[in-house]
């Protein structure tokens, strides 16, 4: 099923919890010297304009990121994240959100390494789109560039059925995002199944997965099969901005369940969560969920 478009729900609730927590993993990767490389299976168009007819239909955003804009109190990661977003927007107008991709770019060094994959027609040919305007960017800068070489790479492939090859990369650090659209209820096995056979080529990798907080089944196995897999330590966190609908659709809430966290994180979250839960909550069933566990 190839009919899902991120650009409906750019920056909306659940991308402010998964790119403010990719961040984090991404910043405590660049503490050492040595070279990371950063996979992302589903990496969708990289940059989503706010004002494109995708974004605006429903303007989610606004349930997100518009409500983080403005504000003065930001706690450091949440400060940190949304710095991000207001450097690629100069002007001050919220325009451009970025996917993970371009957070990951963004804090990258030269020697860390980006494989990003996009099976989705569209989607890949705008996420080469907005590399190569990237590169063009940086070069007319006078800066490094940001998709030449080896440094970037972009696939439009199924990046389920290629993370195997790239595990384990050369450095052996790492950090594999797996955000697929979950529009096919198999994509809830699959997680599973790539991420049992990540941990064995793989097993001192960071994985972090995103996913709904759903009625049907499929989602609310989904942390409990996760927490099995066997990894050293793993920690679950969602946030549900209201009570779920009457006719269960519509997307409340979402977590990010991380395989070998870095022991940095589960203090930022206490003190990010309760922050974002008094920010974007709608009722009083807004509410998150931080726990964890070791193997």
């Amino acid at each position: 099923m190839l009919s899902y478009r991120h650009a409906f729900h750019a920056g909306n609730h659940a991308d402010v919890l998964k790119h403010s927590v990719t961040i984090q993993l991404l910043r405590y990767l660049g503490q050492k010297e040595t070279a990371y490389m950063v996979i992302d299976t589903h990496a969708g168009a990289g940059v989503y304009a706010l004002d494109s007819n995708f974004a605006s239909k429903n303007a989610e955003y606004e349930t997100g990121i518009a409500r983080l804009w403005d504000r003065d109190d930001l706690p450091e990661a949440l400060a940190e994240y949304v710095q991000l977003i207001k450097d690629m927007n100069p002007s001050g107008k919220m325009r451009y959100y970025p996917g993970s991709p371009y957070c990951a770019e963004k804090k990258m060094r030269e020697q860390d390494r980006l494989r990003l994959f996009e099976l989705h027609p569209a989607e890949g040919k705008i996420l080469e789109e907005n590399f190569r305007k990237l590169e063009a960017h940086a070069l007319a800068q006078g800066q490094r560039p940001s998709a030449r070489g080896k440094r970037v790479m972009v696939q439009r492939a199924d990046g389920f059925a290629s993370l195997k090859a790239m595990l384990p990369p050369p450095s052996r650090r790492g950090l594999v995002l797996i955000d697929p659209p979950y529009e096919d209820k198999r994509d809830y096995s699959r997680v599973r199944d790539v991420l049992e056979e990540a941990l064995l080529r793989f097993p001192t990798g960071t994985y972090a997965v995103w996913y709904p907080v759903l009625q049907r089944n499929e989602s609310k196995q989904l942390p409990e099969r996760l927490k099995r897999l066997g990894a050293k330590s793993w920690l679950n966190v969602t946030l549900s901005i209201h009570g779920p609908a009457p006719d269960g659709f519509g997307l409340h809430a979402s977590g990010m369940f991380i395989l070998n966290p870095p022991w940095t994180l589960e203090p930022m979250l206490r003190e990010m969560m309760p922050y974002l839960v008094d920010v974007l909550g709608v009722d009083e069933e807004a509410d998150f969920l931080l726990e964890t566990g070791e193997a």
